[in-house]
């Protein structure tokens, strides 16, 4: 597998920073259910954690564009209707505003409640804001409706990538799962099996 992308390809480092964010995104989500029902002994350490694997998330986000504008993407796969192109361009545009706005409302909501921010106590990030009763509403609100809406670009993102395979049966999620082989249906010159 290349290191880099290609027409064809998603290259190793596209590969593994996506499945790497996917990874934590599930976790930050599955603790941002639970950490609200601990006990707060337990609450402060987990939100700490939650911190800073949120900004870790951001650092990987800002790490993917900057990659993507350096090793390009894979062109669509043969076939692909061109409304279908520019869904999936839009789709992962906003997919990246999403991973960007979501962590930086976390830091600002943390900002205008007044905590210091850490990440893995290695080292403070600056505040985003002084304390502010109506900014800490705001940045609340913005990280639960853009939760949302990361739900739902999700669900459609891989909605689409399992209509690609099992009824387009072109290459569109082997791509970014080689581990798949391609799903191919037999062309009308092939005899029918036992013939």
């Amino acid at each position: 597998m290349p290191i880099r992308n290609d027409a064809n390809q998603w290259g190793a480092v596209s590969l593994a920073l996506h499945w790497i964010t996917v990874a934590m995104v599930l976790g930050l989500v599955l603790v941002g259910f639970l950490m609200q029902e601990l006990p707060n002994a337990q609450k402060v350490a987990v939100y700490a954690l939650h911190k800073s694997f949120g900004l870790t998330v951001l650092a990987l986000t800002v790490l993917r564009l900057l990659w993507r504008l350096v090793a390009g993407a894979p062109a669509p796969v043969p076939g692909t209707p061109r409304w279908q192109a520019w869904a999936a361009s839009a789709t992962h545009v906003a997919l990246y505003f999403v991973l960007l706005a979501m962590p930086i409302s976390g830091w600002l909501y943390n900002s205008a409640a007044g905590y210091p921010l850490q990440w893995f106590k290695l080292f403070n990030l600056p505040s985003l804001s002084a304390r502010s009763t109506e900014i800490r509403e705001f940045a609340h609100d913005a990280h639960e409706t853009l939760f949302l809406v990361l739900a739902a670009i999700v669900t459609v993102h891989a909605l689409a990538a399992f209509k690609h395979h099992y009824f387009d049966r072109d290459r569109t999620l082997v791509r970014m799962l080689p581990i798949l082989k391609p799903r191919t249906d037999p062309s009308p010159q092939d005899p029918p099996p036992g013939a």
